[in-house]
């Protein structure tokens, strides 16, 4: 069996969850340091915004949970509409995170506990949606998706990738990831 597609989101999701610990390191250190590393965040949040958000996502929702509706598996009430308002939630916690953060950037100290509250919210609410979708949602879709249609997806995937964050950037990420981890994690 061919679980192109499925695979990919699994991978994409293991880089989300070292950036996850990554960012609970930094909340961890400016809890402690009364400071936040201002660009490591920075970085950061563009990883949540463009890749998390703008690429990862928009390949479930745009591609992936209409081809399980189409094969039956519902949106309400089911586990797609479960991901989908996740989806919303976490959305939600970036931009509370984000203008908490430009708070503090502007010298408002004191937006560095609203910062990092946000960013556990978002962190607990990722890594419980990341589960349930590795090991519920794709366990559904590699059930009933064909050959073909995790070949097309992974294809429609890579079209999103090139076309919402451009080429070379999903390296970047990567490099970004490998970078922080090696300050924060290692």
């Amino acid at each position: 069996m061919n679980f192109k597609a499925t695979k990919q989101l699994r991978d994409e999701h293991e880089g989300v969850k070292i950036m996850l610990g990554i960012l609970e390191m930094v909340c961890k250190k400016a809890q402690e340091s009364g400071s936040l590393h201002t660009a490591h965040f920075t970085a950061i949040l563009e990883f949540l915004k463009v890749f998390v958000d703008q690429c990862h996502h928009a390949k479930e929702e745009e591609l992936l949970f209409p081809a399980l509706e189409a094969l039956g598996i519902p949106n309400e009430g089911g586990p797609i509409g479960v991901m989908l308002h996740e989806h919303a939630m976490g959305r939600g916690f970036i931009k509370a995170m984000d203008e908490a953060f430009s708070e503090y950037t502007r010298g408002e100290k004191s937006a560095l506990a609203e910062v990092i509250h946000h960013a556990r919210e978002y962190i607990s609410l990722l890594l419980h949606h990341i589960d349930k979708e590795n090991t519920v949602l794709f366990v559904m879709a590699e059930n009933i998706l064909s050959d073909a249609q995790q070949e097309e997806l992974y294809e429609g995937f890579e079209r999103i990738e090139e076309n919402r964050i451009g080429v070379g950037k999903h390296e970047e990420f990567h490099e970004l990831i490998h970078t922080l981890r090696d300050l924060y994690l290692d």
